[in-house]
């Protein structure tokens, strides 16, 4: 069964532009900017040409050329008149759709032509932040949606997490600055959504801390193995999906039994960290409201 999906209903194109469904078949109508293919049963299916149009006409609107103005152009003046924008203004909208554009057609150079071109302005938090953080939502949506499979997901996320990586593993290899205290990452037992926690290894070593990163589904007595070789240990823990809402305050329960003493902290962060009990949290016990919100503790 293939499951590389290349043609597209006009939900999709909603879905993946942000123009309404509705808004592009006035622009159709009126405009013609899209010719889609038709169903026997008179359904518009686009391709990624298609795709790829909509996308520069949606950022050319976005930056305030009228519909009507755009639709005068011919098709090779479009996409020139958008990099001829982006010289001029390094555009987070056009990052996150070259990003969708390299996600649709598994086309791992063009994620690497625009990621380089973000880098020569911005650094890589301000890269992970402004674009990655945006963009893993959106193709969270997309994927909830049904507009992309596991495999446009798993794509770019590797391709996320190998910059991650590669940024980490540049500040891994400096001796840590600031010894008051260590980082120890980890996730819940059946969580495998690393990403945020990988990024937020990055962001402590950046500040000088050890991190030490320990990664998915870590039982809550293996960490205590930690303390017989670090003191002043800072534990984080990112709650996504893990354990069952249900069941966070016992788990924060079980963290501060097994691991709190007088040198110990505990972080928590994740969309799940909202739920721990105000009444639990002490000057031992952090809950992170996000990645950003992070840094600035450190």
């Amino acid at each position: 069964m293939n499951n590389i999906k290349n043609v597209f209903s006009i939900k999709d194109l909603e879905n993946l532009s942000g123009i309404k469904a509705h808004t592009i078949r006035i622009w159709e109508k009126r405009y013609q900017i899209l010719e889609p293919m038709r169903t026997d049963t008179n359904i518009r299916l686009y391709d990624l040409v298609s795709l790829q149009k909509l996308l520069n006409i949606t950022f050319l609107h976005n930056y305030g050329y009228k519909i009507s103005k755009i639709a005068t152009y011919k098709e090779d003046e479009i996409p020139e008149l958008v990099s001829q924008i982006v010289s001029v203004k390094n555009s987070r909208n056009h990052a996150l759709s070259a990003f969708k554009m390299a996600m649709m057609n598994f086309d791992q150079q063009l994620f690497f032509n625009t990621y380089d071109w973000l880098a020569a302005e911005k650094s890589f938090q301000e890269i992970f932040l402004d674009v990655f953080i945006p963009l893993l939502e959106e193709i969270g949506v997309l994927w909830q949606t049904d507009t992309i499979t596991p495999a446009h997901e798993h794509f770019v996320s590797y391709l996320v997490r190998q910059k991650i990586v590669l940024n980490s593993e540049k500040l891994q290899v400096l001796n840590p600055t600031r010894l008051d205290k260590v980082f120890v990452l980890s996730l819940p037992l059946n969580e495998i959504h690393e990403l945020g926690l990988m990024y937020l290894h990055y962001e402590i070593l950046s500040k000088g801390y050890k991190s030490i990163y320990l990664g998915e589904s870590m039982p809550i007595q293996n960490l205590k193995d930690l303390k017989k070789h670090f003191e002043n240990i800072v534990y984080v823990s990112y709650l996504t999906i893990k354990p069952d809402r249900d069941q966070v305050n016992e788990y924060v329960e079980e963290m501060v039994a097994e691991l709190q003493d007088d040198t110990t902290e505990l972080w928590f962060i994740g969309r799940l960290a909202s739920l721990i009990n105000s009444e639990k949290v002490t000057d031992k016990i952090t809950v992170v409201d996000s990645i950003l919100d992070f840094s600035y503790k450190l």
